[in-house]
């Protein structure tokens, strides 16, 4: 899922929107995924510049900026980055946001070169199938050090 086209830092304007640290690059996901559970994990390992939080869809933080986007904490759909105020998400989010990260992940510019219809529907197969493929772990149990650092709620 796409999320709606606001201007940028749009967010600051909301007042159901808390307040957080928009110099750092937010990802909203769902916290009790195995397979973003897995991504956060990761990210926080290889974010050495200190430059990503993660927001829980289900915390105050990650509903509010879901919603602000038109987005839903029960679509499954829902995984969001916040860049220079700017919001993406699907395939777009991931595309714009891992290769940065690391250059083992270099290989997603190709999935940019796939129509939108096709990458939406790729990504909406295993976002709908998450829990099914990957099964449900709990982002926020006991995370480690690492990963407790870069969750904000």
């Amino acid at each position: 899922m796409r999320p709606e086209s606001k201007t940028a830092f749009s967010f600051r304007e909301d007042s159901d929107v808390p307040a957080f640290d928009h110099g750092k690059i937010h990802l909203v996901m769902d916290a009790e995924c195995a397979l973003c559970t897995s991504a956060a994990r990761r990210i926080a390992r290889l974010d050495k510049h200190d430059v990503v939080r993660i927001a829980p869809a289900q915390s105050p933080l990650g509903r509010a900026l879901l919603l602000h986007y038109g987005m839903t904490v029960d679509n499954p759909e829902s995984w969001l980055l916040i860049e220079n105020g700017q919001a993406w998400g699907s395939l777009d989010a991931i595309i714009r946001f891992f290769p940065r990260l690391h250059r083992g992940y270099s290989f997603l510019w190709l999935v940019s070169f796939l129509p939108n219809g096709l990458q939406d529907w790729l990504y909406a197969r295993i976002a709908r199938n998450r829990y099914s493929l990957f099964g449900r772990a709990d982002m926020c149990a006991l995370p480690d050090a690492a990963l407790q650092a870069k969750l904000v709620r």
